[in-house]
């Protein structure tokens, strides 16, 4: 599948906002502490992806009730679906000047995962965070996602990668006061 930029400029894939919010403290202290520890860029995505995957529970897998979208509060809550964990990879890669997009997948709801931009390439990875039956890793020759869409049943990838969360899903988490209201309203297409 051919991935495409939803804007042709790449440095709006390493701006900051409201949700992808790289400029926080919290966020900027997290990048310092695992830039520390990897020799290059390659070893830090590969680090900060893990530490989103590995110790921030999906909350629908930990029964958390709290609603988290912008990437600060994801980190300081220690909690997220798929969505709020790509917001705060994406932080975090982005505080580093790695591009980074969000994109998405369909299956009975839309799935979040980010893109990396690593030898004029974009490569996706999902920071869901692994289950049993789940075994999503950070890869840069050839796909490791938490899941693939199967045509048969309608599911699919889309193409498109955004600089901003789609504002779909945004809004959907935005408006959820918790984790079941949210489960009730999770958008089923982009």
């Amino acid at each position: 599948m051919e991935l495409i930029q939803n804007t042709p400029d790449l440095s709006a894939y390493l701006a900051a906002d409201e949700v992808i919010d790289h400029d926080h403290p919290l966020v900027r202290e997290t990048a310092a502490r695992l830039a520390r520890k990897a020799v290059d860029s390659y070893a830090y995505a590969r680090l900060a992806f893990e530490f989103v995957r590995d110790t921030i529970p999906h909350s629908q897998d930990s029964g958390d009730m709290r609603v988290t979208w912008r990437a600060s509060d994801v980190l300081d809550q220690g909690t997220g679906i798929c969505y709020a964990k790509a917001h705060a990879l994406a932080a975090l890669l982005r505080a580093e000047d790695i591009p980074t997009a969000l994109c998405y997948q369909k299956f009975d709801v839309v799935h979040g995962l980010v893109a990396v931009r690593f030898n004029g390439a974009w490569h996706r990875q999902d920071p869901r965070g692994n289950k049993p039956g789940v075994d999503a890793q950070f890869s840069l020759d050839g796909e490791r996602l938490a899941f693939v869409p199967d045509p048969e049943f309608n599911e699919l990838d889309y193409p498109v990668l955004y600089a901003e969360p789609h504002p779909t899903v945004l809004s959907v988490l935005q408006a959820a006061p918790d984790r079941p209201y949210l489960w009730k309203t999770l958008p089923t297409a982009l």
